[in-house]
């Protein structure tokens, strides 16, 4: 297995994974010169199948993943999924602390906090009656696992943890535009953290227990925070 094979460099379509190492992806990267960072010279390792270099390197883990650089790129080449394969490869025992933490929480409890399931549902209610306490708010609720609804509002972490004030954005929104939304009372998050550490077991999981919460609910849409 390496880079090159299990991400194809041009979409599949294309003819040939050719790079003319323009450098257009590094001039426009962020973090191009991050510890030795840059795409050009990632895409070229890739190419040569100088993977184990790459997967040794901090510069998987540079990456935001924010896709400027294929954005830039005149042929297309798609180099965020090179690094996350790349990510992928990396033994897990290497990979990030926070993030690999934030994994093993989110299979365990459902969510990357590691928050219970009660002290969840205490947070949001709160948050709730703090909306409910301004003037035209007076009836809102949280709706919890509301079956038929049409919206599955999913929750970044960050907005149960340390931004919770965030929140009331949405929910002023859902209100005065009377839309029929539900949140998870249990697996709640939406914070694909398999997807950024390129493990497809682990986010095809993640996915699952959305998926289940549409079907479960019967939920018509979906809102995703990423």
């Amino acid at each position: 297995m390496t880079i090159k094979k299990e991400a194809p460099l041009r979409p599949v379509q294309s003819v040939t994974d050719l790079c003319h190492t323009c450098g257009s992806c590094s001039a426009i990267c962020p973090l191009t010169g991050a510890k030795g960072f840059n795409p050009r010279k990632i895409v070229y390792m890739a190419i040569q199948e100088r993977d184990q270099e790459i997967i040794d390197s901090p510069w998987p883990w540079i990456c935001t993943m924010c896709g400027r650089c294929e954005h830039a790129c005149p042929m297309g080449i798609n180099i965020v999924n090179v690094i996350r394969t790349a990510r992928g490869m990396v033994d897990r025992k290497n990979v990030p602390l926070m993030l690999q933490k934030g994994i093993e929480l989110g299979l365990e409890t459902g969510n990357n906090l590691g928050l219970p399931d009660e002290d969840f549902k205490f947070i949001i209610e709160d948050v709730a009656s703090e909306l409910a306490d301004q003037p035209g708010f007076e009836s809102f609720q949280v709706p919890f696992d509301k079956k038929g609804a049409n919206l599955l509002h999913t929750l970044h972490n960050k907005l149960v943890n340390t931004q919770n004030e965030d929140l009331v954005h949405w929910w002023k929104i859902f209100h005065v535009a009377g839309e029929d939304w539900t949140i998870p009372s249990r697996n709640w998050e939406g914070v694909n953290w398999g997807y950024f550490s390129g493990d497809d077991e682990v986010m095809k999981v993640f996915v699952g227990r959305i998926v289940e919460h549409m079907e479960q609910f019967e939920i018509k849409n979906l809102m995703y925070p990423e």
